[in-house]
């Protein structure tokens, strides 16, 4: 296997890194890639939301601990017994329509969850370096044909996306009361940014309601995928994509570089901004047997038609770009449910090196 532990500047090797939300989609995939790098990977989540999940079919060396982030006092004593270093933030309730039906639980897991988790990192004091998840839904959507960009206000139309977007209000006044730049190595010494990316998509997520899982999980049973918005049109990336900029901001926090600790966008490129029919159309390339039925649905929840995030700022500062096109996407995904489902194997490693290995042939700065 190639060496992971001299990427982002080998800053991850021997730190200790809390990740909450290790159990979800994203977070299990992130602490993974953190584990091969060498880090001493502290993973705080409520139990996995899903059966099978991707995070108990990996093998990961970790200490996994089961709580919620609302509960203050179990987050106080995890800090003070790993006094992590390094945290990235990604526990939430990630579900735009099981917002409708749980709204009041998504705003407290969303908004005040995410206080709670910045305010234990304040009082544990050993924190540098904390990176804060959110989604490209906090910004107000106005259906606009181009991308939007960190400094476009935010907004919210279901619970999901104004939780989120509330989030992002209360991490700019968190930054700016405790966190405080100009404070920086006097009062504090965190730095604290936000990440906003597209749709993630990748192997081992069988979330509800997600177009990728929808079509996996109908593959498997043999039965066609109901489709409810075809015309909707999605920033799409693999999962590695937006991680390898978490991780990138994650260094540059914890080598006290100020100017990154406000919020980032990661995104596709413009071609790969695509319609959820589109996407259906390159899956089926793939994996020929997948079958859908279009069955709009006037009574379904409001959701997003169009949008699309502007990166230019992770390009320039960072120097972070996608490394997959979609096509190579779509193909890595198929195959790893493929091998899941006919043969039972566990293809998570493989992508993983596979991405790195292609990152490093396009020269980006955190491969070398």
């Amino acid at each position: 296997m190639q060496s992971f532990d001299k990427l982002f500047g080998g800053i991850y090797k021997g730190k200790t890194v809390l990740v909450t939300g290790h159990t979800g989609f994203k977070g299990s995939w992130l602490s993974l890639w953190l584990e091969k790098m060498g880090a001493n990977v502290v993973g705080y989540s409520l139990e996995p939301p899903t059966q099978p999940n991707h995070f108990g079919l990996l093998t990961i060396n970790m200490t996994s601990i089961i709580g919620d982030i609302r509960d203050s006092g179990k987050l106080d004593e995890v800090m003070a017994t790993h006094t992590p270093e390094i945290v990235f933030h990604l526990a939430a309730q990630p579900l735009v329509r099981l917002s409708y039906r749980e709204p009041v639980e998504t705003f407290e897991v969303n908004a005040i969850g995410s206080l709670k988790v910045f305010e234990a990192c304040r009082k544990a004091g050993s924190v540098k370096s904390l990176v804060s998840i959110t989604t490209d839904k906090v910004y107000r959507n106005n259906e606009w044909v181009w991308g939007y960009r960190e400094s476009d206000p935010f907004g919210g139309y279901d619970p999901y996306s104004a939780s989120k977007a509330c989030a992002e209000i209360a991490t700019d006044s968190y930054r700016n009361s405790f966190f405080n730049l100009d404070r920086y190595g006097i009062d504090h010494n965190t730095l604290l940014c936000t990440t906003r990316a597209g749709n993630v998509v990748g192997g081992g997520d069988w979330a509800a309601d997600r177009l990728i899982p929808d079509i996996m999980k109908a593959v498997s049973r043999k039965e066609p995928v109901i489709i409810r918005n075809p015309k909707s049109t999605r920033p799409w990336q693999h999962v590695l994509e937006p991680l390898a900029g978490y991780l990138a901001l994650g260094e540059k926090l914890y080598q006290g570089e100020k100017m990154f600790a406000e919020g980032w966008n990661f995104g596709p490129s413009d071609d790969d901004v695509l319609s959820v029919h589109e996407i259906l159309n390159i899956i089926r390339e793939f994996w020929p047997d997948i079958e859908y039925e279009i069955q709009a649905n006037p009574n379904n929840p409001h959701e997003a038609g169009m949008l699309q995030l502007d990166w230019a700022k992770a390009r320039t500062y960072l120097k972070w770009q996608p490394v997959w096109k979609m096509n190579t996407t779509i193909e890595r995904i198929t195959n790893w449910y493929r091998n899941y489902y006919q043969k039972n194997e566990i293809s998570s490693l493989d992508d993983l090196q596979q991405y790195v290995a292609d990152a490093r042939a396009l020269g980006l700065d955190w491969t070398k």
